[in-house]
């Protein structure tokens, strides 16, 4: 804890002059009687109340020292913190293209996507983790964090209409993914440098060709690991009509060679998930990768910390004046 006007607790000093003039003052103003003899009285007990009387002295300086520490302002400590834990440095790259509607998963390719990739980031707590998404265009949604709670509020707000809408161009640029995942990662220090690319077509935008961001990242020594998601035939596909919904049945397109070769330029590995639980036990196979030492910095915020010693204050300074009508009570 420290105090915000630390000049204030000079006026502490104040208690100094405040008990020289208590102890002159009582002195003077005890009541005294005259007595021939007070031998008798030697030995006669001191009542509680005589024994209690210093307890008002102590109330009015607690309340004193209270009402200081106030003005002072005591606030929680503002500090950043350095520390380290175990972890590595992931980016996630995923495909939302229009064709990540398709209903071969459940309930559609992106949000069965979305929904194991949070679990994943949920059980690794400790990993810089960022997420880039890409359709004929790429871009970081969110750069590399440990604050892993807006990490997952952005994900979930990731949608396919993006690229519907005309945000961005439609396709799969499968190398410009990689590439946006791979220029995260260049700077990190982390001996574990990870790219997890989840795409359901085949690379048909943009400028990069997959291979290319591929050796980038081999040069870079990041690991790749690709997931071909969708069936290996046809899928699915909602599509309004009349202002109705149909379904109708796209043939899966997914470039499986191009991402088994991604992976292996880079030692990762190529995954096929055709359903939920195949998407759900990839994910739970990357998980097991290895850790490496990673330093997090963390900020504490500074609050306000006055309301203790407020309410303390006034409970002291309600018994000082209850105990001074009543058992202190001095009659004229």
């Amino acid at each position: 804890m420290e105090f915000a006007n630390k000049e204030y607790l000079f006026l502490l000093l104040l208690l100094v002059p405040y008990l020289i003039w208590y102890l002159m003052k009582r002195k003077k103003t005890e009541p005294t009687m005259r007595m021939s003899d007070t031998n008798a009285y030697r030995f006669v007990p001191r009542s509680w109340k005589v024994t209690l009387m210093p307890l008002q002295l102590i109330l009015r300086i607690a309340v004193f020292v209270l009402l200081i520490l106030i003005l002072a302002r005591p606030q929680t400590r503002n500090s950043w913190n350095n520390k380290s834990v175990e972890g590595i440095d992931i980016m996630l790259a995923m495909d939302v293209s229009g064709s990540m509607l398709a209903e071969d998963l459940r309930p559609n390719r992106i949000e069965a996507a979305k929904q194991v990739a949070a679990e994943f980031i949920a059980g690794r707590p400790n990993d810089n983790i960022g997420l880039t998404i890409f359709a004929g265009e790429a871009f970081t949604q969110c750069p590399m964090t440990t604050d892993h709670a807006s990490l997952l509020n952005l994900l979930q707000n990731v949608r396919t209409d993006i690229a519907t809408r005309g945000l961005i161009q439609d396709g799969t640029a499968i190398g410009m993914g990689l590439a946006n995942a791979v220029s995260r990662l260049k700077d990190s220090k982390a001996k574990s440098k990870v790219v997890i690319l989840l795409t359901d077509g085949s690379n048909n935008r943009g400028d990069l060709s997959p291979m290319t961001a591929a050796e980038i990242a081999k040069s870079l020594g990041i690991r790749v690991y690709t997931i071909g998601v969708g069936t290996n035939k046809v899928a699915p596909y909602p599509m309004v009509v009349a202002g109705s919904v149909q379904y109708v049945n796209i043939p899966v397109e997914i470039d499986s060679k191009t991402l088994s070769d991604i992976a292996a330029a880079t030692e990762g590995d190529f995954y096929r998930a055709t359903n939920n639980k195949e998407l759900q036990n990839i994910y739970k196979e990357i998980d097991k990768l290895e850790k490496s030492k990673l330093s997090v910095k963390t900020y504490s915020k500074k609050y306000e910390a006055y309301q203790p010693f407020a309410i303390a204050a006034v409970l002291l300074l309600l018994l000082e004046i209850l105990l001074r009508i009543t058992i202190f009570r001095k009659l004229p």
